[in-house]
């Protein structure tokens, strides 16, 4: 192994099965026809050197992050990871925790979100039940000034863009998301999104995973220092 491989991005778990790691703000998660460099793309570079593999790397997401948000991303290093996690996202056996700023308080300290849900164009659409997809949140606040407020959040469901579109719903849309209403224009189109935690079974060890990043608290400091 070539320990002088300079990482990325910031790794906080791997074995043979899995690996996990903090996307930035402004980068996508999985590279397509119109986004040749994105997390796995530098991932596998990262892993290939590192592990000096002379073929191919496998390594795939095995679930997305919004481009302008930032957080947890989780990866399969194996066909049979790969399976037994999407298998996992399937029954709703994975947790999440996100942490979202936003610019005007919910009308209640903490509450259930439930929306019906359509994949627009690069946009999720509140549509009637007969027309869409169910997506479901909880969310408590954290912390609440005069222009902004802190809300951490459960995800139930993962709908396409969910968490930014349920809160635009109710006139709280997160800072800095110009897509969705917000009026503040964040340093490098960020928005004020972060995925901090996750849980569930390890798909081949079958023991629980609780992983988070533990330098959150500081980064959000310095991302309101930037506001």
């Amino acid at each position: 192994m070539n320990t002088g491989a300079k990482t990325p991005f910031k790794i906080i778990y791997e074995d043979n099965h899995l690996l996990v790691v903090i996307k930035p703000h402004g980068l996508v998660t999985q590279s397509d026809e119109y986004h040749s460099v994105a997390l796995d793309t530098l991932m596998k570079e990262f892993v290939k050197n590192r592990d000096r593999k002379p073929g191919q790397v496998f390594l795939t997401p095995i679930h997305r992050l919004d481009k302008p948000a930032m957080g947890i991303v989780i990866f399969a290093k194996t066909s049979k990871a790969l399976e037994r996690m999407h298998q996992l996202m399937q029954d709703r056996k994975i947790d999440k925790t996100y942490i979202a700023c936003l610019e005007k308080a919910p009308p209640f300290d903490q509450g259930h979100l439930s929306h019906f849900l359509k994949h627009g164009l690069h946009i999720a659409e509140i549509v009637k039940e007969k027309e869409g997809k169910k997506a479901e949140l909880d969310f408590k606040i954290l912390e609440k000034s005069k222009d902004r407020t802190w809300v951490e959040i459960k995800l139930h469901t993962g709908r396409y863009h969910q968490i930014r579109a349920q809160f635009a719903a109710i006139g709280c849309p997160i800072l800095g998301d110009k897509r969705y209403g917000s009026h503040r224009i964040l340093k490098d189109e960020a928005i004020a999104l972060f995925h901090v935690k996750t849980s569930f079974l390890h798909p081949v060890k079958q023991t629980l995973l609780e992983l988070g990043d533990l330098d959150v608290h500081a980064r959000l400091d310095a991302f309101l220092d930037n506001l």
